[in-house]
């Protein structure tokens, strides 16, 4: 699918603004749809798998942060906020949460579509890059079915949370995690535990692969934000 054909989530409560975003999104060859009430926004994703969302951070029921808090649960769909909060710590929040880029409120519509399209070339172009085999990529085995991982033909000896950390980073390489975001996919059963727990878990698991391949840091520290895994 081009991007032209993309379908946009417009996720917003006030109908003149997200009319008026439908109307700017179709004249550049997108498909829409609408959503007024935080509560409905997980089902329509899941329902409808948009190629992207436009979310306000103020919504009914459930506002924007939470929302995107829970899509990063399950899903990498690239999500812009738009809003009319503008304070440093919002964005900053909201960029950690998973949002991969923040527009304020007044704003020009057509600047909107700009980085639409801006940001699902760069979403197909990563697409494109993390499929292509590379010498860490291939030489990184993981079983979900088995809860087995090798790394350079290595078995490793993980634990249930070792294993879902390594798998969760390995699908999004490339991808900065916060802890918390890493902390929903480790624990299923909602247990308290804090966020300097994943550090103990990464610390762990760097061991695991530097006993494989102790030339190569697989796993990095991004300083304030959490971690990801880079080819």
């Amino acid at each position: 699918m081009n991007d032209e054909a993309a379908l946009i989530l417009i996720v917003e409560d006030e109908p003149k603004l997200a009319a008026l975003l439908a109307d700017y999104l179709k004249a550049a060859g997108y498909r829409t749809e609408i959503c007024a009430d935080g509560r409905e926004v997980e089902a329509r994703v899941r329902q409808l798998a948009p190629a992207l969302l436009l979310l306000d951070l103020m919504l009914p029921g459930k506002d924007g942060l939470d929302v995107c808090r829970v899509l990063r649960r399950f899903s990498e769909v690239p999500i812009v906020m738009v809003t009319a909060r503008i304070e440093e710590i919002d964005r900053l929040l909201g960029l950690e949460l998973g949002a991969d880029d923040y527009i304020c409120k007044p704003f020009s519509p057509r600047e909107v579509v700009a980085r639409v399209r801006a940001i699902l070339r760069r979403s197909r172009a990563g697409t494109t890059a993390a499929a292509a085999d590379s010498p860490l990529r291939s030489a990184l085995q993981i079983d979900e079915a088995r809860y087995s991982a090798e790394f350079r033909g290595q078995p490793l000896a993980l634990t249930p949370v070792e294993f879902r950390l390594l798998k969760t980073l390995a699908d999004a390489p490339g991808r900065v995690f916060s802890r918390d975001q890493l902390l929903d996919r480790l624990y299923t059963d909602h247990r308290i535990v804090t966020d300097r727990t994943v550090d103990s878990h990464i610390k762990n698991l760097r061991r695991k692969l530097d006993a494989a391949s102790p030339e190569q840091e697989l796993i990095r520290s991004i300083y304030g934000v959490g971690y990801k895994l880079d080819w």
